[in-house]
């Protein structure tokens, strides 16, 4: 399936993958968040609210490019892919609280970041402009979302195409070792949509919701993976091609999706992100 309506919030969580934020630069941001779990994700963040004001209501989403933002061409600002699994989403409200989430499909997704150590809030690291982030166009679908669903043969890989060579960019994941995943995963978010206050590096969900006129959808982007030592020292730069792929574990390993990268040829059970870097 491909997502063509606009007329959904777009969400990511943070902290759902140990190990991410740290080599992000970003686990001292979260420091004064209150968590019960250890292992619980941090926050839930905005990265695109349909008619908001701001930066936030600019459409962001591209399926073939990234646009760097013009201080990282002269190098003053560092951009990194964000390899991630993407859920798109029916909400279920009760009045003005979010009371269901039902994931209908599932597909890969760059959350790409800006690493800029001062930003107040996550959401400032996210959305620059259009073609700002990515999804890919193929989303699979999804019957469920629990312990069986077909995201738990899933893994994912990132690239990173760089002068005719592929550097692994990402640590190839299984979509299930992701710290929150299934009904708890749900159950916290149906939390953060609903009492995520405006505090620290986060914002006030449900007011987004709000403003948003309460979407029926919501894109939510459920964590990165940890970088490889290339990745977590390598910054995109013109030229490059940012390579994300959400794969079946048991029909292809880590070779096989390296050489269809190559041949630029997928099977249809693979959800592919290829996303040139450019310039304005």
């Amino acid at each position: 399936m491909q997502i063509t309506e606009r007329n959904f919030i777009g969400l990511g969580v943070a902290g759902n993958f140990a190990g991410h934020l740290e080599q992000a630069g970003e686990a001292a941001d979260f420091v004064a968040v209150q968590v019960t779990d250890k292992i619980a994700p941090k926050a839930l963040f905005p990265f695109y609210v349909p008619s908001h004001p701001g930066q936030l209501g600019v459409f962001p989403l591209s399926g073939d490019a990234i646009f760097l933002p013009e201080a990282a061409v002269s190098g003053d600002e560092k951009v990194q892919i964000e390899p991630e699994v993407a859920l798109w989403c029916e909400l279920v409200y009760a009045g003005d609280q979010v009371v269901a989430i039902h994931p209908r499909a599932f597909g890969a997704y760059n959350d790409c970041s800006i690493r800029r150590p001062n930003a107040k809030k996550i959401s400032e690291k996210k959305n620059w402009g259009p073609e700002s982030k990515g999804l890919a166009e193929n989303l699979l679908s999804l019957s469920h979302f629990a312990e069986g669903c077909e995201l738990d043969d899933y893994r994912i890989a990132c690239y990173l195409e760089r002068g005719g060579e592929l550097h692994p960019y990402g640590v190839d994941s299984a979509a299930v070792d992701y710290s929150y995943f299934h009904g708890q995963l749900l159950d916290w978010a149906i939390d953060k949509f609903n009492h995520q206050q405006d505090e620290g590096p986060a914002e006030h969900i449900q007011g987004l919701l709000a403003q948003a006129g309460r979407p029926s959808h919501a894109l939510i982007s459920i964590g990165a993976t940890r970088y490889t030592p290339f990745g977590e020292t390598h910054f995109l730069q013109p030229g490059d091609t940012a390579c994300v792929l959400v794969y079946p574990a048991s029909r292809y390993d880590e070779q096989d999706i390296r050489e269809a990268i190559r041949a630029r040829c997928f099977g249809p059970d693979v959800s592919v992100l290829l996303q040139a870097v450019k310039t304005r």
